[in-house]
């Protein structure tokens, strides 16, 4: 999976770094001064490093803690995001990473405790009212965590500050260490989902819409609370028949009392992003689809999206109270 792993000599002897090193024994650490140096390097090809990605520890300098999108939330009047990685195990067509970014390669910073300042900084500023964290924008909470271990770090943490929400957005079947805690109720842990055979198709290397509902079932079970994102809303050949289908599948399998939230949001992309994920995919059968420009954004038409959010909005209202819906149209 990791080609070759380079260091920030900043952090050779970081405790965390320690760890990692010992995980990939075969590989001999390349020591850099900064992630800077690959990361943000031009004429490189996201797609080739797809197959064959680098792992590159740093150091955060800045940025740790985000105001989140206009329009991105789950009810709490202050959002904010945190990414302790860039780029995802995973390579789905829709993914903006790969608009973003011009590597592929992955970055895992490793200086948690800087983070973590800066959230427990964020909800004293904020004492009393109810703020979430979302994290997840910039990778998948759960799918590195055997090795970053991220969860594990986070967890007691946000469980001092009951106020605080933690959305952990995944599309991964990894449950450590989730199964082996007891659930704590500020912590949702979300998973991005569409019909099955539609995720065939673009939810590349990630795994399979069956396979992500077992997991959340069980981990339903378990007591942890659980978050239904369906973003995006995929257009397509009989998409009412399938997302009906997929609804209903969830709804039967998960107790309603597990469900958190649910949100549904329409594909979009911010224009340059998507001329880059154009050049990167080419055949791409998404990408050449009813798309249109408004705004800021390539996106549905206007009709198509409300089609798709109306109908959504009024098949899952059937399964659990409105007050659990959000509609997404952030840039998330």
């Amino acid at each position: 999976m990791i080609n070759q792993i380079f260091v920030e000599k900043e952090i050779e002897n970081h405790h965390r770094v320690k760890s990692i090193l010992e995980r990939f024994a075969s590989l001999s650490p390349i020591y850099i001064d900064h992630y800077g140096e690959l990361f943000n390097k031009k004429n490189q090809n996201f797609r080739v490093q797809k197959s064959f990605p680098n792992l590159i520890l740093a150091k955060k300098n800045d940025g740790h803690v985000l105001q989140a999108p206009k329009n991105f939330g789950i009810g709490d009047a202050y959002n904010f995001y945190f990414s302790h990685m860039y780029n995802c195990l995973y390579d789905c067509d829709y993914c903006f990473l790969q608009g973003m970014y011009s590597s592929a390669d992955f970055v895992l910073f490793v200086n948690y405790e800087k983070f973590e300042d800066e959230i427990i900084e964020k909800i004293k500023q904020l004492e009393g009212r109810k703020v979430t964290f979302f994290s997840g924008y910039d990778c998948d909470s759960l799918a590195f965590e055997k090795i970053s271990g991220f969860v594990e770090h986070f967890l007691p943490i946000f469980e001092k500050f009951p106020n605080a929400l933690l959305e952990l957005r995944t599309k991964s079947i990894q449950q450590e260490p989730l199964v082996f805690k007891a659930p704590i109720q500020n912590c949702v842990i979300a998973y991005s989902l569409m019909p099955g055979n539609i995720a065939k198709q673009l939810d590349r290397k990630a795994p399979s819409i069956e396979k992500r509902i077992k997991a959340l079932e069980y981990l339903a079970k378990k007591g942890w609370q659980i978050g239904l994102r369906f973003d995006p809303l995929i257009y397509g050949k009989d998409w009412k028949v399938l997302y009906s289908d997929l609804f209903e599948d969830i709804f039967k399998r998960v107790a309603k009392d597990s469900i958190h939230s649910v949100t549904f949001g329409p594909l979009r992309f911010p224009k340059e992003m998507f001329k880059n994920l154009v050049k990167l995919n080419p055949e791409s059968k998404l990408l050449s689809g009813p798309l249109t420009i408004r705004g800021t954004k390539m996106t549905y038409n206007a009709e198509i999206e409300l089609e798709m959010i109306n109908f959504c909005e009024n098949l899952i209202k059937l399964y659990v109270p409105e007050a659990l819906l959000f509609t997404c149209r952030g840039d998330f």
